[in-house]
């Protein structure tokens, strides 16, 4: 007798359980429902984000532009104004220094390019290509400040 009513009260339980784990198909199709609408709504939102992102980078690289062309423009200005101070000085010194302001100027045309041709192919060529022309410009001041310097000597 124990062992059937233990055994009545395993199936009960089984049954119970079986009955209880499992859904109705119109609850599985909401709950697909609520799945593709929470997937949906990610998407939009990962979607904004790149697009907030790519406009946060744009702002970037032109707000850099605005400012690297400002500087191109100085350093040409005082390549320009040192080459009308050394007009005056001995020919040997005159022609030594005409060369490397040639190279400054050159070297500033080719940032000038640089910027100019640059086109974003996402963050990672961003970042790159600015801290490298931010490199190259400190270059090219130091070398300009470096010519100055030796011709006061």
């Amino acid at each position: 007798m124990k062992n059937s009513i233990l055994f009545l009260a395993s199936i009960l339980l089984l049954t119970v359980t079986m009955l209880s784990g499992c859904q109705s198909s119109a609850t599985k199709v909401e709950n697909a429902e609520d799945k593709v609408l929470e997937a949906k709504k990610d998407l939009a939102d990962s979607e904004r984000d790149l697009y907030q992102t790519k406009l946060d980078t744009i702002t970037n690289y032109e707000q850099f532009k605005k400012e690297a062309e400002k500087i191109i423009i100085v350093q040409g200005k005082n390549i320009a104004e040192f080459k009308s101070s050394i007009a005056i000085k001995k020919e040997e010194a005159k022609t030594e220094l005409d060369k490397k302001l040639v190279e400054l100027e050159n070297k500033n045309n080719e940032l000038k390019k640089k910027l100019a041709d640059f086109k974003d192919d996402g963050k990672y060529t961003w970042i790159t290509f600015k801290n490298e022309f931010n490199h190259d410009m400190n270059e090219l001041d130091k070398a300009f400040k470096d010519l100055t310097v030796d011709n006061v000597k």
